[in-house]
């Protein structure tokens, strides 16, 4: 069997390494397999799993803001992916998706006060350019308010994104120059919050829009965080390098 990508999990970073298919000793040909990696941004749930097709891809509780460390070998083919509270086993949110072979996804737990859905978004590694010395960024709206707020990235003086993000929405990978980068998200009310992050070329950033203004507790105000998804390879393929490295998750 082959593993696409297994991390060690710390609560703050995480090693993002990807490796390649390997034939077992009797040559056997390889399994199919993709890679997934899990979120909690549910403010008010500390303690959730993740199931695909009913097996637990952890067998750790996920607290908010809590992922998986990285993308987790899983077997490919049309899977549900279920959201539940650790300890009581209650589903909290399912959603279905098609893993195919080698490609990279993310699951994403969202929304607060019972109400809860799981985004899968396919990871598009592949689509992306890595000769052009880019680094890559996306975001996640997972502020549950239904007011659009605008988020906008600027990079190199100029704005990479700018636009309106419903609650749950998940943009591509979007080139910026490397260096530094801006993310603003406001809706010209309760939702205000900007942070600078520094960035690298070839390297992917997911960055997390999150919090509960709506509940008027100072602890859920609005946050800015980011995950180091990976690195581009620029000489094979574009594919992600075997070279990952140490992300803070802050």
């Amino acid at each position: 069997m082959k593993r696409i990508l297994l991390v060690t999990l710390s609560v703050a970073s995480a090693a993002i390494i990807f490796t390649g298919c390997l034939k077992d000793k009797n040559d056997n040909p390889t399994v199919p397999v993709s890679g997934l990696m899990a979120f909690n941004l549910a403010r008010d749930q500390n303690s959730i799993g993740f199931a695909l097709s009913g097996s637990p891809i952890s067998n750790t509780p996920l607290a908010f803001t809590n992922y998986t460390g990285g993308y987790l070998g899983i077997y490919t083919g049309p899977r549900s992916v279920e959201a539940y509270e650790y300890y009581t086993g209650n589903t909290l949110a399912t959603a279905n998706a098609e893993f195919r072979d080698s490609l990279y996804y993310s699951a994403f737990l969202v929304g607060a006060n019972g109400t809860y859905q799981t985004v899968i978004t396919h990871d598009a590694f592949d689509s992306l350019d890595a000769s052009t010395g880019q680094a890559f960024i996306r975001y996640i709206n997972a502020i549950p308010d239904s007011s659009r707020p605008t988020v906008t990235v600027s990079a190199g003086g100029n704005n990479v994104i700018n636009e309106q993000a419903a609650f749950a929405k998940v943009n591509g990978f979007t080139a910026a120059t490397p260096g530094s980068a801006t993310i603003r998200v406001n809706n010209g009310g309760s939702i205000s919050k900007e942070r600078t992050i520094a960035t690298e070329a070839r390297k992917l950033y997911t960055v997390l829009l999150l919090g509960n203004p709506g509940s008027g507790n100072a602890a859920d105000s609005v946050q800015i965080r980011f995950v180091e998804n990976g690195t581009l390879d620029a000489t094979q393929g574009n594919r992600t390098t075997t070279q990952g490295r140490a992300a803070t998750f802050r």
